[in-house]
């Protein structure tokens, strides 16, 4: 406090000080409060969790993963529709099933009593020369061609040990009565071998590719029961033989031969003349 003998304007000063004083505290106080309230609205950061130690020994290489379903497996999609083919075809030799192979050929020489080509002969290797000319066109396919090369060669090796073994162990007798080696249809398997060939490596490109080939294969079937040289079980094993074939090549096709390409142009080309059919395999070195 002021003396008592302070004159009237130090007193002025001194409770306007006060006054100052006072509203400075009040901002003060408002202040704090206001930053301590924003704190407060601020999230704070959560504790760590507790490291889980519960598969602390657990090798995470060696941790099992989960199988898919058994039909969702490659195999099984490689091989439900050859084996409901061969099954079938198998189930109608000679009279038996519910519509025999002996019912099929009565209904075929009564509608085609005279039928005779030889065009069927020639049409094995067609969706073959499908898959060389989609290459010449500039379609890229799922492999390479040396890769399809060998997927075609090692699938050919299957379809013709299987088919002569079966031949010679079932020795069904043609219905013309030539030979005993009807069951299955090797024309038919060697359609429906080439046909698959060309589906898979073209299916990612277009459907169509796939389908005009299985339909060469499908009227090879159907000219061999016209021809009288084949009973319609031989014909249905037969395209699940060659389908069987070609699946079995891509799915043994690991490793990928030639990442580098060979020098040169190649290619596979079906052999067509008269009394022999075959494939080429074509290099033009560079």
């Amino acid at each position: 406090m002021l003396p008592p003998a302070a004159a009237p304007g130090s007193r002025f000063i001194f409770r306007h000080y006060l006054a100052s004083m006072r509203n400075f505290s009040s901002l003060l106080l408002a202040l704090w409060l206001t930053i301590g309230a924003a704190q407060a609205q601020i999230p704070q950061n959560p504790a760590p969790a507790a490291p889980d130690t519960t598969k602390k020994y657990v090798d995470p290489v060696n941790e099992p993963v989960a199988k898919q379903p058994w039909y969702k497996s490659k195999l099984f999609k490689a091989t439900i529709v050859p084996a409901l083919l061969i099954g079938y075809g198998a189930s109608t030799i000679n009279g038996n099933g519910i519509y025999s192979s002996y019912d099929a050929r009565r209904d075929i020489r009564r509608a085609f009593p005279n039928f005779h080509t030889k065009v069927d002969d020639y049409l094995i290797f067609a969706p073959y020369a499908e898959l060389a000319l989609v290459q010449i066109a500039g379609v890229e396919g799922r492999n390479d061609r040396l890769n399809t090369l060998l997927v075609i060669l090692k699938s050919e090796a299957i379809f013709g040990l299987t088919t002569f073994a079966v031949k010679n162990t079932t020795k069904v007798l043609r219905p013309d009565g030539s030979t005993r080696n009807s069951f299955p249809s090797g024309h038919t398997a060697q359609a429906f071998l080439a046909a698959s060939i060309v589906h898979t490596e073209f299916r990612d490109k277009s459907q169509w590719y796939g389908i005009g080939a299985y339909t060469i294969a499908t009227g090879v079937g159907a000219l061999r029961m016209l021809n009288n040289r084949h009973w319609q079980s031989d014909v249905v094993a037969g395209a699940g033989v060659g389908i069987l074939s070609a699946h079995i090549g891509y799915l043994t096709h690991r490793n990928r031969w030639g990442r580098k390409p060979l020098p040169g142009k190649y290619g596979v080309m079906p052999l067509l003349y008269p009394g022999a059919t075959g494939l080429t395999v074509v290099w033009r070195p560079q």
